[in-house]
Parts: C-alpha cells; sequence; structure tokens
C-alpha cells in the first residue's frame, strides 16, 4: 500500500497569525479559572479535613463529583443547563471560566488537603506550647511550609487546566483550537494548522513549566 504524507509548512507557518489571536482567550480562560479554583480548593481543602462532619461531608460530595466527571460534561452543563436553571443565557467565556474554576478547584482542594496533613502535628503541638493561637499557628507555622509543597502539584493542575482549554472549542470559544478550526474551514490545512495548535500549547506549557521550576527551586530553598 503507497502511503504518501505531504506536510506543507509554509501552510503552517501561514497559520500562525490566524492561531494567535487565540493565545489570549485560552490564558484569560486557564489563569482566571485557576484563580478562582486555588481560592475554591484552600476552601474546600480545609472542609475537607475538618473534624467536623456536617462540613466535611458537603466538600468530600464536591470533589469526587468534579474530579469524577469529565471537564467537558462540566463545561455543556454550565453553557447549556445552567441557563434554563437561571432563566437567563452564560456566555461562552463565563462558562469556560466556571469549567476550570470548579473542576482545577476539586483537584487543589485535594492539593491543600495533603500539604496541610503533610506538616508534622508536632509542629502545631509546639506553636501551642509557646503561646499562639490555634489560628496564628496555622497561619505562621502550617500554612507556609505546607504551599511550599503545593507547589509542584499546583504547577501540574495549572497545565492541566490549560490544556483542557483545547475542549472549549465545543461552546465557541475563541481558544487555540476554535482559531485553528475557523482557519482550517477556509483553507482545508487541518494537518499543518493542528501542527502549529499543539506547538503553540507546547510553548505555553513549557513556558509554565520554566517559571514554576524556578519556583520550586526558591520555595525548597527558604526551607
Amino acid at each position: 500500500m503507497d502511503v504518501t504524507f505531504n506536510f506543507d509548512w509554509a501552510a503552517a507557518i501561514a497559520s500562525i497569525p490566524h492561531l494567535l489571536p487565540g493565545i489570549p482567550w485560552t490564558l484569560l480562560i486557564s489563569f482566571g479559572g485557576l484563580a478562582i479554583g486555588f481560592v475554591i480548593g484552600i476552601l474546600f481543602g480545609l472542609l475537607r479535613i475538618s473534624p467536623i462532619r456536617w462540613l466535611r461531608w458537603p466538600a468530600i460530595v464536591y470533589i469526587e463529583v468534579f474530579r469524577g466527571t469529565p471537564i467537558l460534561v462540566q463545561v455543556l452543563f454550565i453553557f447549556y443547563g445552567l441557563p434554563q436553571l437561571l432563566g437567563g443565557p452564560i456566555d461562552a467565556l463565563t462558562a469556560g471560566i466556571a469549567a476550570i474554576a470548579v473542576n482545577s478547584g476539586a483537584y487543589i482542594s485535594e492539593i491543600v488537603r495533603g500539604g496541610v496533613q503533610s506538616i508534622a502535628r508536632g509542629q502545631s503541638e509546639a506553636a501551642l506550647s509557646l503561646g499562639l493561637s490555634r489560628s496564628q499557628s496555622f497561619r505562621y507555622i502550617i500554612w507556609p511550609q505546607a504551599l511550599r509543597r503545593m507547589i509542584p502539584p499546583l504547577g501540574n493542575q495549572a497545565i492541566i487546566s490549560i490544556k483542557d482549554t483545547s475542549l472549549f472549542s465545543v461552546i465557541g470559544v475563541g481558544e487555540l483550537v476554535r482559531q485553528g478550526q475557523i482557519y482550517i474551514a477556509t483553507t482545508f490545512t487541518a494537518m499543518e494548522v493542528y501542527f502549529m495548535v499543539a506547538l503553540l500549547y507546547l510553548a505555553i506549557t513549557w513556558t509554565l513549566s520554566i517559571v514554576l521550576a524556578q519556583l520550586e527551586r526558591r520555595g525548597l530553598a527558604g526551607e
């Protein structure tokens, strides 16, 4: 069987200006959602380890639901389902940010839980013996150490969330994949365009990995 492979580098390079407008949308959805997700993650991560059952169980349900269902289903429900419950439309950008927020928030909750529980109980007890309150012990002793340990998994989650935005083309968000689809519709150069989309995603995540590696080294140096 004769298989030919023709890759048009000129077409791939020509697609870049048409793809670049998708980068700000990708970054806005990713980091906007992650910022909200970090707040959600701290809240539900601390509730997850609460000794009070009626606080702990809602956190467990939230975490299991959003970790156990695909983010594509979540964004479709937010974009198409919530408007029926709220009685008004939700724009695609808001739906994308919300999906990243609730999805990353569930994973960050577990990262927060693991980070806090990784700190030896003796450190909290020592802080209390020195006259610090429980809140002061957590704020000044436990949390700074836990946060340094959370940097690598938080970085991994950020990279995952950036790649997850590629699914949001289904609701019409103008991120990288959507821009590629629009361009392919007029040029029919799918292989070349998607190759460049992949390279642009790689450039974003690789840059973020370098930044996170620097933060991790500084964090470890501070221990």
